[in-house]
This record gives C-alpha cells, structure tokens and sequence, in this order.
C-alpha cells in the first residue's frame, strides 16, 4: 500500500512542480494588476474571467471525464477512437460557440457586464474558450499515460509565456485591461500548437456509435454539475457587481488569488489523484489506500492553512524591489476573506478525493444533483450576505456551498462504494483549521509576529500529538 501511495505522491510533486511554478508565477500578476491598475478595472478582468469559467463548461461539455473514463478500460472502441470521439466532440462545440461569441461579441457585452469600450475583450474571450477547450483532452492523455513531465513542461511555456508578455505590455508599455487578455490568447495559442503532434499521432476519423452513446451518457452529467461548480467558484464576481461596484469586486478578487497557495496543492493532488484511483480501483487494498490517502491529503492541508492563516497579513506586506507591496495598500481591506477562501480550497479537495466511488460505479449521474444544490446555496447566501457583509459574505457562502458538495457527494459515494475513513483523525484535523481561524480573528489586531509563531507551533504540534502523521512513516516513505 506504501508503494500505492508514494507513486500518487511522485506524480503529484511533478505535476505540482509544473503547478506550483506556474501558478506562482501566474500569482505574480496580484502584484502587478494591484499596483498598476485601479479596483475598478482589476474589477472588470475578474468579472469576464468568471464568465469565462462558466462558459468553459459549454465548451467542453463533460468530456474530458468521459475520456478518462473510457481511455483508461478501453471497454468500447480502441485506443485511438477513444481519443478521437471526445477530442472531436470538443474540437466542433467549441469552435461553433466561440464564432457565434466572436461575431455578436458587442451584443455579449451587456450579458458580461462590459461596457462597449471593452467589446474587443469578448473577442479575445471567444479566441481563449477555443483554443483552451481544443487542448483539454490531448492534456488529459498525457495524465493518463504517466507523462507527468512533458505535461509540465507544456504547461510551464503557457504560464511562462503569459507572464512574460504581461510584463511587456502592461509593466514596460503601460497597456490597459484588453492587453490581459490579448496575452492570454497567444498563450492558449501557443499550448495548442504544442500539443498538435499528440492530436496528429491519435486523430482517427471514424464513428463509434457505441462509444458514443457510453461517451455521452457518463459525460452529459458533467455539464450541469461542471456549471454548478464554476457558479460556485465564480457567480460571487456578478453578483457582488450588481449588488456593490467594481472596486468591491477588485479588493476581492486580489484577496481570494491569495488562496493559490492552497489551490496549488488541491490541483497537484486533483491531477495525480483520478488517474490513480481508476488504475488502482481493481487492488484488493484500494479502499484502504483511497482512505489513508484522504487522511494525508488532509494532514498537509491543515499545515498550509495554518501557516497562511496566521502570516497572511505579514506576506501581504512584503515590499516588492522598487516600489509597492505583494498586494497592493488599497486592497488590503479584504484579507479578513483569505482564510475562508483557504478552507473552501480544502473543502473542495476532499470533495475531490471522494470522487473515487462516483467515478468507479459510474454513478455521474448524481453529480448534477450535489452541485446543483451546492450552487443554489451558493447563490443565495451571496444575495443574503453580500448587503450586509460585502466581500465577506461572498467568501462565507463560498465556503458554505463547498461544505454542502462535500457533505454531499460524501453520502452518495458512500452509499455505492463505502470506504471506512479515519474519521477521529479527519475531526481533529477539520476542528484545528477552524480553531486556528478563530485564534487569528482575536490576535489580528494586537498585530504581535511572535504571538502568530507560537499559535502556529501549538497548532502544528497537535498534528503529531494527536498521532494523525506518525514520524516514523514519514521516514520510511521518504526513503
């Protein structure tokens, strides 16, 4: 089982070093957006961006999941078709969506809330939901082929490319918001032109009505349930837009960035974790495996959250060489949201982990029905909290939409594939996150480094107090 666990851990620490590279260096837009731009634009590319989150789901329809799905057993159709069908699928929807976006892109700009000068960024939206959507499944095939480095180094040109032409542009030449996303269609661009020799080695035009019909029915699923959850990770931007201003929704947006950091571990986990429990899923000790892998998932959560709950303030304020901050003084103001956006981020990866079970007895079918609610309780805290709470409502119903697709997808995968999880060890971890939250509350204002080094160290120590990471697995699994 050790072994198991530390080939997940292998694939994810690569695919981590391409995330973690990447999206650092994709954090490094915070610094530059909020020191050059104001709230109110840093406002509006946050807004479009979530609509481009949203739609991503209609321009992928499911598929991608039904390709891991399908690839891994090959249980209809051969290797190539199962690359083709959901590649193709992808390919054709999206290049309809986006043409009807770019050609009627003035009257879209009222439905993304922006206004006419800004027209052409729904242009370069169109162009980023094509090229992104057309890259996803030849990505996919490097996850499930174990091709972890040639995934990261594909990944690493897109974020390095982006970020380099961001300096350019809006650092030396001083371009406006349009030039965000002229960047990131050369980068999306660019990917695909990368990945073409992967599409041109498996492309095979043929017609498995078989496979199709498999495709759709464990794929279709995913777009409800896909829109769900990017309402949830994103409908707070429009909503806080039509209930506040645009500078409300840019402090917020510069404060829930700074929860890449717990997002960066919950995407090196999400990209390692699926492909290793469908090859896995046959093991006699797999159910063992997924619930040790839960515990140590959230062990190094809890280490992370702790650490960024009680610094955040002190990273926020580090100067950058020549002038301004990490983030920016005038978005300040909202660091209070951090550690709630953190702990959604933990929410979700647990929601990740007991994907397993719906996954394996192709249960999708449920999965429109957990974030489905969770996006309606999502939607309706926002439009209950925001006028009273501003930014801090959106974050509270954030994380309260997370914990109901947890509690969720908890009760279904349970229900048709039970796994006996460590559940005293999984309390004490949930209980040290939301204390250390309720510590930082009280001492924030006292402003004391020293009293956040010593609840940080209190903190931490229970984990090995209570036993839940013994020292002497880790040294037998670091070896």
């Amino acid at each position: 089982m050790l072994d198991k666990i530390k080939s997940l851990s292998k694939d994810t620490l690569i695919y981590g070093t391409s995330t973690i590279l990447g999206r650092f260096l994709n954090f490094l837009f915070v610094p530059i957006y909020t020191n050059l731009f104001m709230p109110g634009e840093f406002g509006v590319v946050a807004n479009v961006y979530a609509y481009i989150a949203i739609l991503n789901v209609f321009f992928t329809i499911g598929l991608e999941s039904g390709y891991f799905k399908f690839a891994s057993t090959l249980e209809v159709g051969n290797e190539k078709e199962n690359f083709s069908h959901p590649f193709l699928g992808i390919f054709i929807n999206s290049f309809v969506l986006s043409a009807i976006l770019f050609v009627f892109s003035k009257d879209f700009s009222s439905v993304f809330q922006v206004s006419l000068k800004y027209e052409s960024v729904i242009k370069y939206t169109a162009l980023i939901l094509f090229f992104d959507a057309a890259a996803i499944v030849p990505f996919a095939y490097l996850r499930l082929k174990h091709k972890p480095k040639l995934f990261a180094a594909i990944r690493l040109t897109n974020i390095i490319l982006t970020v380099a032409l961001n300096i350019f542009f809006i650092v030396v030449l001083r371009k406006g918001i349009e030039y965000v996303f002229i960047t990131n269609v050369i980068a999306s661009v660019v990917t695909f032109a990368l990945l073409l020799p992967i599409v041109v080695k498996n492309l095979k035009i043929s017609f498995n009505k078989k496979l199709v019909g498999e495709l759709l029915k464990f794929s279709l699923p995913y777009i409800p349930a896909g829109i769900s959850s990017n309402i949830i990770q994103v409908i707070n931007r429009p909503i806080m837009t039509a209930l506040t201003n645009d500078e409300t929704v840019g402090v917020f947006q510069a404060n829930y960035r700074l929860g890449i950091f717990m997002m960066l571990f919950v995407s090196m986990f999400e990209f390692a974790w699926r492909p290793f429990f469908l090859q896995n899923a046959k093991e006699p000790d797999a159910k063992r495996i997924y619930s040790k892998v839960m515990t140590a998932f959230l062990s190094v959560s809890a280490i992370i959250f702790i650490f960024l709950t009680f610094f955040i303030d002190d990273l926020v304020a580090i100067p950058l060489p020549h002038k301004g901050h990490l983030v920016g003084k005038a978005y300040w103001g909202g660091l209070t949201i951090v550690p709630l956006i953190l702990l959604s981020y933990v929410f979700y990866g647990m929601y990740i982990n007991l994907m397993a079970g719906i996954y394996i007895e192709k249960k999708t079918k449920y999965l429109p029905y957990i974030t489905g609610a969770a996006a309606f309780i999502n939607i309706v805290t926002n439009f209950a909290l925001i006028p009273s709470f501003g930014m801090t409502g959106a974050a509270i119903a954030t994380l309260l939409s997370y914990i109901s697709m947890f509690a969720g997808i908890y009760i279904a995968s349970q229900k048709f594939y039970k796994i006996d999880y460590e559940f005293s060890k999984i309390v004490i971890l949930l209980a040290l996150m939301f204390g250390s939250y309720a510590v930082y509350l009280l001492i924030r204002p006292l402003d004391m480094l020293y009293l956040k080094i010593i609840f940080f160290f209190v903190m931490t120590s229970a984990i090995f107090l209570f036993k839940i990471i013994n020292p002497r697995t880790i040294k037998q699994f670091t070896k």
